[in-house]
């Protein structure tokens, strides 16, 4: 942990719970977090849901290219440690889950670093072992839609 954020709550009509995301608490101390754990053939992960459309509930356009993306597409964005500065930008990744394996574009940042203002829809920072994924991801792994949101998986740099 690198330190911690303090809550505000969000203003009316912010925070878009579309995917059951949490809104931050006023006055709650959110973790912050640099780095992520080391990379590997088999990272392991936690795959969360994200919209990367415009008006969803993932914020602003994606850092990689200042775009919105389609949900049909797969796309995710990464923890602030894996994304690395954009090193991973436009690149594939290997995601396996539930006894399924699909590949996804890179195109945004998790911040672990940030979190509770407008930029980052007044969710709290990201965790450092986040692969937060457009629902196109969710179908390819065919998980029922009733269980998305929270899945353990492995990623590879593809």
């Amino acid at each position: 942990m690198s330190g911690r954020v303090r809550g505000r709550k969000p203003p009316p009509g912010q925070c878009n719970q579309e995917n059951n995301s949490d809104c931050c608490v006023e006055g709650k101390m959110y973790p912050i977090y640099r780095c992520s754990p080391p990379t590997s053939g088999h990272t392991k992960a936690v795959l969360t849901i994200n919209s990367f459309q415009k008006g969803g509930d993932g914020g602003g356009p994606s850092e990689c290219d200042n775009q919105y993306h389609d949900d049909n597409t797969p796309v995710v964005a990464l923890s602030t440690g894996w994304f690395n500065h954009r090193s991973r930008c436009h690149k594939q990744i290997r995601i396996n889950g539930n006894g399924q394996s699909v590949v996804a574009m890179v195109v945004d940042e998790c911040d672990s670093t940030l979190g509770c203002d407008s930029d980052h829809d007044y969710q709290p920072p990201c965790p450092n072992n986040i692969v937060d994924a457009s629902k196109a991801v969710w179908k390819a792994l065919g998980v029922p839609e009733s269980d998305w949101g929270g899945l353990d998986i492995t990623w590879t740099d593809a």
